[in-house]
């Protein structure tokens, strides 16, 4: 499949020149057309900031929710058909900030949902203030005096839960990223892939260049399937690792929990017998 199927044409892009959303969505469609995924079989799924206009750019389905909400209506896009391949592309403050709590569960849950968060370290939608993964001395309009917090560590939080697949990205490391993006894509089970991004507008601290000389590969005989190891790697902060950190191949998918599809796997919007009886087991 070719890439270009993927272009949506002459669109106004409300994203800022050198943002790194440009990138991840760039490298999303690469990874989307080397997998040849059909576009009609594909949903998007977002909620509110940069990040979550990235659907929009893509000639597939998509649906666009509420602030921090993106992952439990991918989750119940999955369960009621789970042929579909679903994306979550999501920011830091979207995802760990005010979907902070369904991000927790739905690890729980291990739905076969792929999240895709650029990470760029600040709320660039809403102008400029500290999200979850801003540093501490980061300044901000708000945070005057800058950040006192430690960051949220979605990859330590991630590994401690068991998620089946946990990964971190550069976008500045295109090829790296796209594997990592495809292997997530293919991975059955909930996958989180962090995406640093640079916010060339609101963020003049994270840069390209801070990424690049603040990060580092994982080497090729780090184990992801050994917990304890991700779990060290995931928490060192002097230099941050990118690769996959962990995998779990052996944990159940929500779907296949579900009574619904005990017997009968096709999608529900697709029966046309006893459908309230499905769908009252189903929300039960």
């Amino acid at each position: 499949m070719n890439p270009k199927e993927y272009d949506v044409g002459d669109v106004d892009v409300a994203w800022c020149p050198g943002c790194g959303n440009f990138g991840i969505l760039r490298i999303v469609k690469q990874a989307l057309a080397e997998l040849e995924i059909d576009p009609r079989r594909l949903v998007v799924v977002s909620g509110i900031g940069q990040a979550a206009k990235a659907p929009h750019y893509l000639k597939t389905n998509f649906f666009n929710g509420l602030h921090g909400r993106a992952v439990p209506a991918a989750t119940a896009i999955k369960a009621v058909n789970p042929g579909l391949v679903v994306i979550v592309e999501s920011g830091d403050g979207d995802m760990y900030g005010e979907g902070g709590n369904h991000f927790i569960h739905a690890i729980r849950r291990n739905p076969d949902i792929t999240c895709l968060v650029h990470d760029n370290m600040v709320y660039g939608l809403t102008k400029g203030q500290a999200s979850p993964t801003s540093q501490v001395g980061f300044k901000t309009p708000l945070q005057v005096a800058g950040v006192t917090e430690q960051p949220f560590n979605p990859m330590a939080v991630a590994v401690a839960m068991d998620a089946s697949f946990v990964a971190r990205a550069f976008v500045g490391d295109v090829s790296g990223t796209k594997e990592i993006i495809k292997k997530a894509i293919t991975h059955k089970g909930f996958s989180l892939v962090d995406i640093f991004q640079p916010c060339v507008t609101f963020n003049k601290v994270n840069s390209y260049q801070w990424f690049k000389e603040h990060t580092y590969n994982l080497a090729p005989s780090h184990d992801p399937h050994d917990r304890l190891s991700a779990f060290q790697k995931a928490i060192e902060n002097e230099k941050l690792p990118l690769g996959i950190f962990y995998v779990n191949e052996n944990k159940r998918v929500f779907e296949d929990t579900l009574d619904a599809y005990q017997q009968d796997k096709t999608p529900l919007h697709q029966r046309t017998s006893n459908r309230s009886a499905v769908l009252s087991k189903l929300f039960s």
